[in-house]
Formats: structure tokens, sequence, C-alpha cells
């Protein structure tokens, strides 16, 4: 039996519970199972369990991670991305939920065009205001959302994504979740676009995230226990500052 079908099936569970309690359907949470340090051999068992879309938080890391990989898997990048990454990223991942800078939408919007790639981006706010973490400003986040419209052709530009403190009470993160939606909403209205996808909730507080509105959870730990040491050192091929 695959090992992974039990915790996934329990992770499926909860986001239902967790879904039904808002008044919303399971199906418009998607889970994105986070397989940092994991190897190819875990994708594969996720993949045969069901699962199909997988998050990575470094660059270098799925690069070599990817092609071990079932072509079936969907990659989101949910970690910090460097400018010199852009390039990588995306050729690697269909959707990139850490976009935090003015900066980065341009070095992302080159590369995609020199690329031929169409990624979707979700802009990254530190909603909590911790110094320890990326991310716009709330303050910030019209200046880069109008930025985005006007110049990004070859982004997509779809959501928002906040990471909340961290703290053993789920109930501490919701303030946190709430806001990024309230932050949606009003962006929503303001430029009159739609942003369907708010990336919030990991395996400590999802299920708070996804009844203020996750659509996108990111869950590692639940699914695959304690991260091991990564199995295969990631090379990292593009190390040119500010290469596109």
């Amino acid at each position: 039996m695959n090992d992974l079908i039990p915790p996934y099936e329990s992770v499926l569970a909860r986001i239902a519970a967790a879904a039904e309690r808002a008044g919303r359907a399971a199906g418009d949470v998607r889970l994105v199972a986070v397989t940092k340090t994991h190897g190819p051999d875990v994708v594969r068992d996720a993949v045969d369990a069901g699962m199909d879309c997988f998050g990575e938080n470094k660059v270098q890391e799925a690069a070599w991670k990817i092609p071990l990989s079932p072509a079936s898997a969907h990659w989101h990048l949910i970690g910090h991305l460097q400018s010199n990454k852009a390039r990588q990223a995306v050729r690697l991942f269909e959707t990139i939920h850490s976009v935090d800078s003015v900066k980065l939408i341009d070095t992302l919007e080159a590369a995609a065009r020199q690329a031929g790639a169409r990624p979707e981006i979700y802009l990254e706010v530190n909603v909590s205001g911790e110094p320890s973490k990326y991310g716009l400003t709330p303050e910030a986040l019209p200046g880069a959302v109008e930025h985005c419209l006007a110049t990004a052709r070859a982004l997509t530009l779809s959501g928002l994504m906040t990471m909340a403190p961290f703290d053993p009470e789920p109930e501490h993160a919701r303030p946190h979740f709430a806001r990024l939606r309230q932050l949606r909403d009003e962006i929503e209205a303001r430029f009159r676009i739609g942003l369907p996808h708010l990336s919030m909730g990991m395996t400590g507080d999802f299920e708070v995230a996804i009844e203020e509105g996750a659509t996108d959870v990111r869950i590692g730990t639940a699914l695959f226990g304690a991260r091991p040491k990564l199995a295969r050192p990631a090379s990292d091929p593009d190390t040119t500052a500010g290469a596109l």
C-alpha cells in the first residue's frame, strides 16, 4: 500500500470540513503539496496517491527534481525568489506565489518573454509586518498591482500570498488571513479586476486559512512527515547576478 494515501485522505477530509464550515465547496481549495527536501521518489508516490500540485521553496532544488518527477505534476514556487533565478523559475513553474517587489515583476516579465513562458503570479504581502518575512507592505500593494497591470504581458496576476507568524495556536493566524482577504477585495474593487487566488495556510493553520478564504493551502509536514536532509545536493547552474 502507498504510505502516503492515509495522510493524503486525512488532509483532504480536513480541507473539506473547513470548507463546509465556511459555506464553501472543498473543490474550491487547491492542495499544494510541499516537497521541499523530498526527492523525486516521494513525488512519484504522491502522484500515485492522487496528488497533482507540488510546491517547492528553492529554484535550484526544483531544477534537478522536476525532470525526474512524473510529467503530470504541476509545480508552484512558494519560496523567496531571487532575481538571478528568474530565468529558471519561469521555465520550471506554472505559478509563482512569492513575487514581492516591482523589480521582481519586471525581471520575471523579461524572463518570461525571453522564454516564451506565461506563468501565473501571486503578489506576496507581509501582512504581519514581521521584519524577518519577505513581501510587499499592504501600503505598497496597490502600486505593485498598478505596475503589473500596466507593464506585464507575459505574466498573469491572479492572486495574493501571505505567511502568518509562527504560532502553535492556529486561531492567532486568523486576523492575518482575514486581512489578506480584505486586501484582495479592496484591490479587486479599486482596479476592477479578478484575483481569484489566496495562497495562505500551512500544516499548522490551513483550516483557519480556508475558513478565511484560502484557495491554495501549502502543506508539507501533514502529508510527508518531518523533512529529511536533501537527498542530493542541489546544484545551481545559474549564478550570474541579475541574469534573465
